[in-house]
């Protein structure tokens, strides 16, 4: 039985690259900038000297945190004592190499983490969820052991002649063809 999905809306989205960097309001820049270099491995990076507040830069993996400094921060939230490490919760999520370094590590430095199985097919998951100085909730993951798969039933097409073209509109949705190229892009550069 094939399910038909139409279209909601006849805009294309907006013309997206990649994730560049998440902003994150922080009680202590220096407190937060250690966390995201020490735990993380995030280097600061040079911010605009035309900033009027306190704020810091990080890079590493691809994508950035931009730290603001907001001391009152306790202000907006009424809990005192640390909040649960709840999976379930806004994160962010990182891939890792090996999750067992990742527990041992944390383990090492005191943190506290709760690990959570996600199981597709017989292929399993390992995750890490764990705080940052301000509650903000980071996941450490093997989320690559399970394939990505669209949804659709667009066929995957590599791109032709080793580099990536722009998606044309065919039978398969706009989108499809453009993470399913971006896909293959990626998986090309891993492999070599």
């Amino acid at each position: 039985m094939a399910i038909e999905i139409e279209e909601a809306s006849s805009y294309e989205a907006l013309p997206l690259l990649s994730l560049n960097h998440v902003s994150l309001m922080c009680r202590s820049v220096w407190a937060s900038a250690r966390f995201y270099e020490d735990v993380l491995g995030f280097v600061h990076i040079k911010r605009p000297s035309s900033f009027n507040f306190n704020g810091a830069w990080l890079y590493n993996y691809g994508i950035g945190i931009h730290l603001i400094e907001n001391p009152s921060i306790d202000e907006l939230d009424t809990i005192v004592e640390p909040r649960p490490i709840n999976p379930k919760d806004n994160h962010m999520s990182f891939q890792c190499t090996d999750v067992g370094l990742v527990k041992r590590k944390l383990q090492e430095m005191g943190m506290r983490y709760v690990t959570a199985v996600v199981e597709e097919d017989g292929i399993k998951v390992d995750q890490v969820f764990f705080h940052d100085p301000d509650g903000y909730m980071v996941e450490i993951c093997n989320c690559d052991n399970i394939p990505i798969l669209p949804l659709s039933s667009c066929p995957f097409k590599p791109p032709r002649s080793g580099s990536f073209k722009k998606a044309t509109p065919s039978s398969c949705g706009f989108m499809e063809n453009v993470m399913m190229e971006s896909l293959s892009m990626d998986m090309m550069n891993i492999s070599f």
